[in-house]
């Protein structure tokens, strides 16, 4: 009877041991639920209008030749880009601001495959790129490129790209702002459940939105419209505040 005894209470002692963690566990997870009872998660949002202080202006020069006249082509190609670089030098614009690349070229395929080789057409690329601070002059000076056109060169823009080189000090301005919307939104909603708002817990930003103003197209990844001078640039934070 004793020797029972004796290999009972082992067996008693894991079933009391049992009983106290599972009372821990459920206190424990009560405290959390308590704890998440009491924090409030909100998303803040700050935008402000800006201008952009930096274009670059993308530009090409082409031309057309048949295979057996590469040659030709890269010599007009290198009197097509010194006009060019003339233009922009005679316009004030200094040669430090001005990139011009390698040429490259391709076959024109819309000639078709069953054309002899030497009579095969390839075009001839090259780029001029310009990275300047004035922004009026180089807008304007987009425009106006017929005096290079007149001289014979096929050249073009691609594409006029504005940006703000001061975005990440920005950025650090406006997350700021976006916290203490975050914390007005949260005074709002816990004021309308009867309770009050503490401290913040946490706060993590969003990504950054540079926008043409009035636009609504954001993305998750964030966005960046190099379109307009003019831009809005938005910020997102979520926020946790504790409320009691």
């Amino acid at each position: 009877m004793e020797t029972q005894k004796n290999a009972l209470l082992p067996f008693g002692t894991i079933i009391a041991l049992g009983i106290i963690l599972a009372a821990g566990i459920i206190g424990f997870t009560f405290y959390k639920i308590k704890a998440l009872e009491n924090t409030l998660a909100v998303t803040g949002s700050a935008k402000t209008s800006v201008v952009s202080d930096t274009v670059k202006w993308n530009t090409q020069i082409t031309r057309a030749v048949s295979i057996s006249a590469l040659d030709t082509g890269y010599t007009q190609m290198a009197s097509d880009i010194a006009k060019v670089k003339t233009f922009l030098l005679d316009a004030g614009v200094p040669e430090s601001e001005i990139t011009i690349s390698a040429v490259s070229f391709y076959e024109n395929y819309s000639y078709g495959q069953n054309v002899a080789f030497n009579q095969r057409e390839y075009i001839l690329n090259q780029y001029i790129t310009v990275s300047s601070k004035d922004i009026q002059k180089i807008t304007e000076l987009s425009k106006g490129v017929d005096a290079v056109i007149a001289e014979g060169v096929i050249f073009q823009t691609m594409s006029l790209e504005y940006y703000i080189s001061n975005l990440p000090e920005l950025r650090v301005s406006l997350l700021g702002q976006a916290v203490a919307d975050a914390k007005a939104r949260a005074d709002e909603l816990a004021t309308s459940s009867g309770k009050r708002v503490g401290t913040l817990k946490s706060a993590s930003s969003g990504v950054v939105q540079v926008l043409s103003p009035n636009s609504t197209e954001v993305a998750d990844y964030g966005s960046y419209d190099t379109s307009q001078i003019d831009k809005e640039v938005m910020v997102t934070v979520k926020a946790s505040f504790t409320v009691r």
